[in-house]
């Protein structure tokens, strides 16, 4: 509601980034590295917690 070009320094985030600067901006090659990168580190991320409910309870993803 209050994300304008006039908050972009301190509201933004990478998902409108992305948005603003790869799909309005046109440079799609920028848009898929970044997505590709946030992709990686959200799986990273989702293995270590994985691991972490495996070893100290007895749920797990997989």
């Amino acid at each position: 509601m209050i994300y304008n070009p006039m908050v972009y320094e301190t509201a933004d985030v990478i998902g409108t980034y992305l948005y603003r600067d790869g799909l309005l901006g046109g440079q799609f090659s920028l848009g898929t590295a970044v997505g590709l990168f946030i992709s990686v580190i959200n799986f990273v991320l989702l293995y270590f917690a994985n691991t972490l409910s495996r070893k100290y309870s007895d749920y797990a993803l997989w």
